[in-house]
């Protein structure tokens, strides 16, 4: 009888200990999932969301300096000690004219510092104004001015990217405005944040430009109509299979619908990339 049981036992305290062990999938959380909450008590929530396991979030609340009107160095320290890292941060600013050039750039300089004290490594822009959409020398003089701000940023330890609705699938003049500005943006200076749900919505393919353009894209929003999985019509195993090929790093969840209370839905969009044999435990070695 002993010897049965205690092979059992060894197996029984194996399995415990390698639950106990195993590690969290390395997967970040857009803040603007939480926009309203992040408003309401920023504190708490970013607590929340570490308490929820992930690893790092994607800050959509910079202005005047501030984090969700925080010094830099606070909102650091919040969200490390709720057990996750700062390391993305979506903002920016529209095409300046020549007027406008200078204060603009000087804007930068400012949010570039903020940005460092906060020890974040990322800085997305998630627009561009109308007149990037409206001709091809409005979009080339967005791709100038992209890469001037990425060159900023690269020279200060901070790598700059842009992040895709679906109105940069459509054509212009002949030309895919998204292809236009993979084309006419320096990669040392400008990297993509491909949003997974918008490419879809736009028409195209996230394996397509993963094969075309590789390299290029060392973030990848991760978003489904509502909470991930729940229209079932996105296919993020095959825009994964391809993740070395396309350059990423990270991973980044974003909700912007939902069909639960919203601290429920970025946590249930977390628990299915954990549970998603395809996601691997890191993007970043």
């Amino acid at each position: 009888m002993k010897k049965t049981i205690f092979p059992m036992v060894l197996i029984f305290i194996a399995t415990t200990f390698a639950m106990c062990t195993q590690k969290n999938k390395e997967i970040g959380l857009q803040l603007y999932s939480l926009r309203d909450a992040m408003k309401e008590a920023p504190v708490e929530t970013v607590k929340e969301v570490g308490e929820m396991g992930y690893s790092f979030v994607e800050a959509a609340g910079y202005g005047d300096g501030k984090f969700y009107g925080m010094d830099p160095s606070e909102f650091k320290s919040l969200v490390e000690e709720s057990g996750m890292e700062f390391l993305s941060s979506h903002t920016g600013q529209d095409l300046p004219d020549s007027s406008s050039w200078e204060s603009t750039m000087a804007w930068w300089d400012q949010c570039i510092e903020a940005h460092k004290a906060a020890g974040v490594k990322y800085i997305v822009q998630p627009w561009m104004g109308e007149k990037g959409y409206h001709s091809l020398d409005g979009l080339k003089q967005y791709c100038e001015y992209f890469n001037e701000v990425g060159k900023k940023c690269r020279e200060n330890g901070i790598s700059f990217g842009y992040h895709n609705h679906d109105g940069e699938f459509a054509e212009l003049e002949g030309e895919v405005i998204y292809d236009f500005m993979l084309q006419n943006t320096n990669p040392e200076n400008v990297f993509f944040q491909l949003d997974l749900y918008w490419i879809k919505e736009g028409g195209k393919s996230a394996v397509d430009y993963f094969n075309n353009y590789p390299g290029r894209f060392l973030q990848l929003h991760v978003k489904d109509e509502k909470e991930l999985g729940a229209s079932g019509e996105m296919d993020f195993e095959s825009s994964l299979a391809l993740a070395d090929k396309a350059g990423v790093d990270y991973l980044i969840v974003e909700v912007e619908k939902y069909d639960f209370d919203p601290l429920v839905s970025v946590e249930k969009s977390l628990e299915f990339l954990q549970n998603a044999d395809f996601v691997r435990l890191s993007y970043s070695d």
